[in-house]
């Protein structure tokens, strides 16, 4: 069947002068033109020339099947591209090639990255202090954080906390919106969304996107989304919509034109059927499938692709798309300064050791699960070894008791591997976003961790300690927990370097064992150093093992002490 060219007018091109307007009054516009992104050298094409445009107070809906290039043309916008991507074609900011400056754009990802431990209140205010300059005084930052908490319709569960696997929190729905809470703190002018109806009910979802519409309207902020499968009432607000399907356009214009452009295509929306289930039907080619088409039949799936896109690509809808971008490049906007400061490198340290430190006394599996278990593993190794005295026969004891308490101490750091991966989510999430940098979260999760791995020494180091028969002194007994605390933040800095290079826990767990297992063989207990064979094991494992400086420690402390 041959392509049928729309030739009817787009109204949405009526009232350009006023469209044209919004760079002047803040807003921000994006276009793009003959955008492509590839992969593998080139070999694979993930996005194919496309065009379009995004306009301050309107809502732009990326829509296709799954596998289209959604997301990725939200993150070529964005510029989140990952680094094996390569992109061709023009992406103008205000009709400027320039960066996204901080606090100019928010990007709210498809996963809810939240602190599960922290109230709706909480985790709004903490990110209002980390993203809101100091200049800002404290009662105004509790201020912006109570507006956007209203304008997304949560003041009712200000208290409630997030939750997550463990314990029951917020809706699906409500996570979205605290999500949309934390990045609409700096007002900015453009919002990416990935997928934000993702795993919502229909009510949800619309709840969600009217209001995301209506900060839009009445900000002016220019919204860019990524979405699956909207309901009718969900499609109806937005204002521009772009049909992808394998990386190529199928349409792009206004929502309301492209019932007409699918039928007089031959692919009429039926009766009583929401219109973005069939749009996305006809275009899906992962379940191959005939296509009803008119009175004339029906046609395969790759065949009504290739219809709509030739057919578009002939269309007066697709020179309007052009023209109006022509026209918005015409008329530059501001360029895109740093919309305000960031919170000082201080501030932001002390905000986030606040933060984790409340974080790690509300999950129990961070670190109170793992106490309880030291506690009990302790009483049975003073209970096994009790009061060894100071004969021959003890010094085997002496010898062992130690080296298995730090041990174990140290080994059970990977059960703390889930809450490390839920935070590296979290700081890459913020850190995207311009909230605060490595820096600060480094400071910042290390100075929380110092009370509770204290504890961790102290106690259950206590009770092997003194049970046991080990030197008696005080001297001597600050100088093992220090060894524990110490053994125990090398441990912890190392897993969560692991969980931020391996994000599923199951796997990071496996890994973190791995290593301190082969560090463990290389720490002078099990073989003398020595003995140890060159050139690798020796030189340099048996210097890089935590255990054997920790080893060394304990040894002169208790003998020669």
């Amino acid at each position: 069947m041959e392509a049928v060219v729309v030739r009817k007018e787009d109204h949405h091109h009526d009232d350009d002068d006023d469209q044209l307007g919004a760079a002047a009054d803040g807003g921000v516009s994006v276009t793009w033109k003959d955008l492509c992104v590839t992969v593998g050298g080139g070999r694979l094409t993930i996005l194919e020339g496309l065009t379009g445009y995004a306009e301050p107070g309107e809502v732009l809906a990326i829509m296709g099947p799954s596998g289209c290039g959604k997301s990725t043309l939200l993150d070529a916008l964005a510029g989140r591209l990952s680094s094996t991507a390569q992109q061709s074609g023009d992406i103008l900011i205000n009709c400027r090639k320039e960066s996204l400056a901080y606090g100019t754009s928010a990007y709210v990802t498809q996963d809810d990255s939240l602190m599960t431990t922290l109230t709706v209140k909480e985790a709004v205010y903490y990110s209002a202090q980390l993203q809101l300059p100091d200049s800002i005084s404290i009662a105004e930052k509790k201020k912006r954080a109570e507006m956007v908490i209203k304008e997304m319709g949560l003041q009712d569960s200000v208290n409630t906390r997030i939750g997550g696997w463990a314990v029951k929190g917020l809706s699906g729905g409500q996570k979205r919106r605290v999500s949309i809470c934390i990045e609409m703190l700096r007002r900015p002018k453009l919002l990416f969304l990935d997928e934000p109806t993702s795993g919502l009910d229909s009510a949800a979802s619309y709840h969600v996107m009217s209001r995301i519409l209506k900060l839009a309207r009445n900000d002016r902020i220019t919204v860019v989304a990524s979405v699956h499968q909207p309901s009718s009432e969900v499609f109806q607000l937005f204002q521009n919509l772009c049909l992808l399907s394998s990386g190529r356009t199928i349409y792009f214009g206004h929502v309301t034109s492209t019932e007409q452009f699918f039928t007089m295509n031959g692919f009429p929306c039926p009766t009583l059927r929401n219109p973005s289930d069939h749009y996305l039907r006809t275009i899906n080619k992962d379940f191959d499938q005939d296509i009803e088409q008119g009175r004339d039949g029906s046609v395969r799936t790759e065949e009504a692709i290739n219809i709509l896109v030739s057919s578009y690509k002939s269309s007066v809808i697709r020179q309007q798309t052009e023209q109006h971008v022509n026209r918005l490049c015409q008329q530059k906007g501001g360029s895109l300064g740093k919309k305000g400061g960031q919170a000082s490198f201080i501030t932001q340290c002390n905000v986030l050791t606040r933060r984790s430190f409340l974080n790690m006394y509300r999950d129990l599996g961070y670190y109170w699960l793992r106490l309880a278990i030291y506690i009990a593993l302790s009483l049975c190794v003073g209970s096994i070894f009790y009061d060894v005295g100071f004969s021959f026969g003890s010094i085997g004891v002496k010898i062992n008791n130690p080296f298995f308490v730090a041990t174990f101490l140290a080994f059970m750091a990977i059960g703390g591997f889930p809450s490390f991966v839920e935070d590296m989510k979290i700081f890459r999430r913020e850190r995207l976003n311009g909230h605060y940098g490595v820096g600060a979260f480094m400071v910042g999760n290390t100075l929380s961790s110092i009370p509770y791995l204290m504890l961790i020494s102290l106690i259950p180091g206590a009770i092997a300690y003194y049970l046991v028969g080990l030197q008696k002194s005080i001297e001597h007994f600050t100088c093992f927990a220090l060894l524990l605390f110490v053994t125990m933040m090398l441990v912890e800095s190392l897993m969560m370097m692991v969980a931020s290079i391996v994000p599923d826990f199951l796997m990071g767990m496996i890994i973190g064992a791995g290593i301190q297992g082969v560090m463990l063989l290389n720490g002078g207990f099990f073989r003398l150093p020595n003995d140890l064979p060159n050139p690798f094991w020796r030189y340099p494992m048996y210097y890089i093992a935590f255990h054997k400086y920790a080893n060394q420690g304990f040894y002169k402390n208790e003998f020669e002490g």
